[in-house]
């Protein structure tokens, strides 16, 4: 875990007062605590009550600054934003799409949300558990290179919880089908280790042939820790448009969506596509974006928090100020969840580029992984990872 030091500003200055600027010590003479204490008083370049004045000054404007980067959903869309030269509202950038605020709010937190204090506390008591890592275990070590989720310029938020709806935060109650799906998932779970089984061959990430996170963009939860929904690394994307088009491409694994805007009619729905099919359009200053048909969310216990393939999600970007943009979007899947619900965060600007995602096929973690859960198969060794 990281230990973070806070250096007054003027000790430097006083010790060297203290240093060179205090009478020279006479061989034999044995000063009291006391009397050092008042030479270097004397020549100290401020009081004690004025440098404690400084320091102070200086933490209120560190805290303001740090208050100002919380996301505030009170604060209103630009009336007037920027404008593509065809007149569009300019959503053009790069942005981060890794969050602290967790999905749902948690059960021990009775209010939508924080006072900014409490959004900086829960967010540094987030980082300092994400920033710890265990030198026992194997893993890649990706704040080596500042990928890690604190090293990025991701921002608190004032909400306890991503979702605004249903009101209380959560998401709503299974359907019974749901329910059994989510149960037939964790029975096979228990029969075969995941990782000897289609789970680990056909996974499309490990595989090098999709992404993480491409839709929705944000999904919540601590990024790095156990409890992630969302990926902890590689969490840029870069937004460009036309007139015709709004194209995201992901950091991770370069996926890329291309969005048409003119009202297209959706593919047939018996057409699937890994990241589904979207179409958009305009409502004034907010662009709106509806995918179906993820062909993603085919796979047992179904895809993201459980949706299947019957799942649309409708997305929202607006312009929020300079440096940021809204996003909403509500995810409806009558075969999951009793009702729809709907998530509120924010998407903060980052700087240029996006860096070649470096995965390649010949895995040899991947194939050392496999083998080795085979080998524990055959001695009757499930994975203790795994929930049983």
């Amino acid at each position: 875990m990281r230990t973070r030091t806070i250096v007054a500003s003027g000790i430097a200055g006083l010790v060297l007062a203290v240093m060179f600027g205090a009478p020279a010590r006479v061989a034999g003479q044995n000063p009291t605590t006391e009397a050092a204490k008042e030479a270097a008083r004397k020549v100290a370049l401020r009081s004690e009550e004025e440098s404690a004045a400084i320091w102070a000054a200086e933490v209120e404007r560190n805290k303001a600054a740090a208050v100002a980067r919380v996301y505030d959903p009170a604060k209103p869309d630009l009336v007037n934003p920027p404008r593509t030269p065809w007149g569009d509202p300019d959503l053009r950038g790069y942005y981060i799409t890794a969050t602290y605020t967790p999905l749902e709010r948690p059960r021990n937190v009775d209010k939508a949300l924080y006072t900014a204090d409490e959004a900086l506390n829960a967010f540094l008591t987030q980082t300092d558990i994400d920033a710890g890592a265990d030198p026992g275990v194997v893993h890649y070590d990706w704040k080596e290179f500042g990928m890690e989720a604190w090293q990025s310029p991701v921002r608190p938020s004032l909400r306890t919880g991503l979702v605004v709806e249903p009101q209380n935060g959560r998401l709503p109650p299974l359907t019974p089908a749901a329910e059994q799906r989510r149960a037939e998932a964790a029975a096979l779970r228990k029969q075969r280790d995941d990782q000897t089984g289609i789970g680990i061959f056909n996974n499309r990430y490990t595989r090098c042939v999709m992404g993480l996170g491409a839709i929705p963009l944000i999904r919540g939860g601590n990024p790095g820790s156990a409890e992630a929904t969302s990926a902890g690394v590689s969490t840029e994307i870069q937004l460009f448009q036309t007139a015709d088009y709004v194209t995201i491409v992901h950091q991770s694994n370069t996926d890329v969506r291309i969005i048409p805007v003119s009202r297209r009619a959706h593919l047939p729905e018996a057409v699937k596509q890994w990241n589904g099919n979207s179409r958009g359009h305009w409502e004034g200053n907010t662009l709106v974006v509806e995918t179906t048909g993820i062909k993603d969310l085919l796979r047992p216990g179904g895809g993201f928090r459980g949706a299947t393939d019957s799942a649309t999600f409708v997305e929202r970007f607006s312009v929020l100020d300079a440096n940021t943009l809204r996003y909403t979007y509500t995810v409806t899947d009558p075969n999951t969840w009793t009702s729809s619900w709907t998530v509120d965060t924010h998407l903060p600007r980052i700087d240029p580029p996006l860096y070649e995602f470096a995965c390649h096929e010949q895995n040899y973690g991947l194939i050392n992984l496999v083998m080795g859960a085979q080998i524990r198969a055959t001695e009757g060794v499930l994975d203790p990872r795994a929930p049983r």
